[in-house]
This record gives C-alpha cells, sequence and structure tokens, in this order.
C-alpha cells in the first residue's frame, strides 16, 4: 500500500461524511422544524377554510338577495363599498 494513495483518498472521504453529515443534521433541523410549526401551520389552515366558507356564504346569500331583491342589493352594496351604482 503506498502512503501516496492513502493522503489522497483522505479529503475525499472527509468530504462524503461531511456531507452525510450535514444531511442528516438538516433532517433533523427540518424535524424539529416541522414539529413546532406544524400546530400553528394547522391553525392559519383551519382559519382560512373557515373563512372561505364564511365567504361563500355570503356570496350565495347576496346572490339571492339580488335576484330576489335588486333594490335591497344595490342599498347593500353602497353601504358596504362607499361607491354609488
Amino acid at each position: 500500500m503506498n502512503i501516496d494513495t492513502v493522503s489522497e483518498n483522505r479529503p475525499m472521504l472527509r468530504t462524503i461524511f461531511m456531507t452525510g453529515l450535514l444531511a442528516v443534521v438538516g433532517l433533523f433541523v427540518l424535524g424539529i422544524a416541522f414539529h413546532l410549526f406544524g400546530a400553528l401551520l394547522g391553525v392559519a389552515l383551519w382559519l382560512f377554510f373557515l373563512a372561505l366558507k364564511i365567504a361563500i356564504i355570503g356570496g350565495v346569500v347576496y346572490l339571492v338577495i339580488r335576484i330576489v331583491s335588486p333594490d335591497t342589493a344595490r342599498r347593500l352594496r353602497q353601504r358596504f363599498s362607499g361607491t354609488d351604482y
């Protein structure tokens, strides 16, 4: 075994081991981050879907009012948008 061959392989092995170590540390940090912020993300998504449901229901109610009573729909538009149609 030549001593030159052993010394040439050490930087390559060090690079391989450091890449593996950084990958393991990165996975560990990502795991912690997702566990800590998972609940926060869940609450944010729940609030988003709740707001989406409320917006859909409000749109359907407004559409019904607009079909049944256009004058009432016009007054609602003026009250909430501040513009005159």
